[in-house]
């Protein structure tokens, strides 16, 4: 499996970090990977790597600046204390900062987030409009009111499982609703049957659906090739 590094990016007025994979050719469209709400932990550098092996430049920034952890409390009170628009500021410096890279061959990045990340993917892709060209959310929505999508200028898949508590089917749909009424794009919520939250973390067996997981990995995949391989650089 390709392996990629930590990097480092301008954004906000300092400097953020974050894991960059590339493709064994060298070269492919960009993908920003938000994390869920453990931290930049190993499993989305797995996901950066899974898509640098199918072909992705793929760039995680890491929102918690350093701080990961394994425990849900922990993990809840960092959510909690994540600043929205510092957040958004560092996942704007690292779409600037792959869009600039000498290995991304597409004008337009695809944009993949889980969990927290799930819903910040959303904000990512409203925040910077057209150059996102793919935005993809896995069991992502917002615990409070919803940010204002009307910016997202691109379609968006969505990857929900039936008994995730977190994001009921009833919710999922609402979210859905609102990015096609605001944003007005094409929007595309898949709903997994005996699937819970978190059911692509391979990481957490006690979560994890691997039919289910590896349903949604292909939509995305095609979903991501689609989009972005028609917006050259």
């Amino acid at each position: 499996m390709v392996k990629g590094e930590r990097v480092q990016f301008p954004s906000n007025g300092h400097q953020s970090q974050g894991y960059l994979a590339l493709p064994a050719g060298g070269s492919g469209p960009g993908v920003i990977v938000i994390q869920e709400w453990w931290g930049l932990v190993d499993h989305i550098r797995e996901v950066c790597d899974r898509l640098a092996g199918q072909g992705f430049v793929a760039l995680a920034p890491d929102l918690y600046h350093g701080e990961t952890t394994q425990e849900p409390d922990e993990a809840a009170k960092l959510m909690m204390e994540l600043d929205i628009e510092r957040a958004a500021k560092d996942m704007s410096g690292a779409v600037d900062h792959l869009q600039g890279h000498s290995a991304v061959t597409t004008s337009k990045l695809g944009a993949v987030g889980f969990c927290m990340g799930g819903g910040l993917v959303l904000v990512l892709a409203a925040r910077n409009g057209a150059k996102i060209g793919a935005a993809v959310s896995f069991y992502g929505v917002f615990k409070g009111e919803t940010p204002d999508l009307s910016g997202i200028e691109c379609p968006v898949l969505g990857h929900f499982g039936e008994e995730d508590d977190s994001a009921p089917p009833e919710k999922v749909h609402d979210l859905e609703e609102t990015i096609r009424d605001q944003a007005g794009e094409e929007c595309t919520f898949h709903i997994y049957p005996d699937a819970g939250h978190a059911f692509y973390n391979d990481s957490r067996p006690e979560a994890h659906h691997p039919d289910h997981a590896e349903t949604a990995w292909e939509r995305t995949l095609e979903f991501l090739r689609a989009n972005l391989e028609n917006s050259p650089a």
